[in-house]
């Protein structure tokens, strides 16, 4: 098969022949028919000085699955989020992605849009719910609890909106730039656009009810600045909560002792205790409920040309910021000589 593998320093994709791999007993193999992208597709290679298929949203069939595998058989449409760092990445004909973090789709939501879901999407639940401690949609909010999703047309961002809606969670604000109707479309009932605003905590504050206190915030972007603003957003004086993405970095400018801040770590899928990994699949399990029920969608995509072999311009195109409100999607069909 066809496999890319993703170099950090100096940056550049290389197309390899690799062996299709076996799923391990808990393991499904998928012929990929999209895959999606991250930022941490490019960083990861750079940061580990480790050359890898570096991919790891996967959306396709299951080819075969390991013997202790009861969910999945031969044929199905899934969408799968494949291990960081680990061999048989998604930038490939075929995959291995663990049962427990593979999920159905049904027939009528495209391979494409299946590809935008599972890695962030799971990074938007664990800050919702295992970070700041807020409802749930099967224990919903029962009273208005303002929430900030700074970077919210990313697509962290617009998945974290849409979950905080299921949840009965409200008013959302978020602050986006040009991909700020994305993030309406989402569901966030008020955007601030950061672009040109000498005030964006002000901005966002005036958009809070009289007496409404803003206590929780997801930062999404967390660089830039963007956590200082989502900072100084939240009411002062009340114990507030914000969460932040980046695991690698140390934030080293927040003052501990007066801000208590966590990172949504999407790694404790597998890497992380038991309850997250359980988090995991009870959460992939509930969104083939939301997809077939109309609940849910998945980001907004645009398909690159070339399959595997567009992976380096749109790797590029990520790196260099470039990329606003849309999610770079692979066909791997689409990957010349195939």
């Amino acid at each position: 098969m066809k496999e890319a593998i993703v170099y950090g320093e100096p940056f550049h994709v290389e197309l390899v022949d690799s062996p299709i791999p076996i799923p391990a007993d808990d393991e499904v193999l998928i012929k990929v028919e999209v895959s999606g992208s991250n930022p941490k597709d490019w960083k990861y290679p750079l940061y580990t000085k480790r050359p890898h298929n570096s991919g790891d949203d996967i959306a396709g069939t299951i080819v075969s699955v390991g013997k202790s595998v009861l969910d999945f058989k031969p044929g199905d449409r899934v969408a799968a989020f494949h291990k960081m760092g680990a061999s048989h990445g998604s930038f490939a004909e075929y995959s291995i992605a663990y049962a427990y973090t593979t999920f159905h789709i049904p027939a009528w939501v495209t391979f494409e849009e299946a590809a935008t879901v599972p890695l962030c999407s799971l990074t938007a639940a664990y800050g919702l719910w295992e970070e700041l401690g807020l409802p749930t949609p099967w224990c919903p909010a029962t009273e208005e609890i303002p929430l900030l999703v700074y970077g919210a047309s990313t697509s962290v961002g617009t998945f974290a909106i849409k979950l905080a809606k299921l949840a009965g969670i409200g008013p959302i604000i978020g602050v986006a730039g040009a991909g700020s109707q994305v993030a309406l479309e989402a569901g966030a009932d008020f955007v601030v656009d950061y672009r040109n605003n000498n005030d964006i905590p002000g901005s966002i504050r005036a958009l809070l009810k009289s007496g409404q206190s803003l206590l929780y915030a997801w930062d999404t972007i967390s660089e830039r600045g963007s956590y200082q603003y989502a900072i100084q957003a939240l009411e002062p004086g009340l114990e507030s909560k914000f969460c932040l993405i980046l695991p690698s970095r140390s934030f080293e400018d927040i003052d501990k002792a007066k801000h208590n801040y966590s990172i949504a770590r999407v790694a404790n899928a597998h890497d992380g205790n038991a309850a997250s990994r359980d988090f995991a699949y009870i959460f992939y399990r509930q969104l083939t409920k939301w997809f077939q029920e109309g609940k849910f969608t998945g980001h907004r995509a645009e398909v690159v040309e070339f399959g595997l072999e567009g992976i380096e311009g749109a790797l590029a195109d990520l790196k260099a910021g470039r990329v606003s409100a849309t999610k770079k999607v692979f066909r791997i069909k689409d990957t010349p000589g195939l």
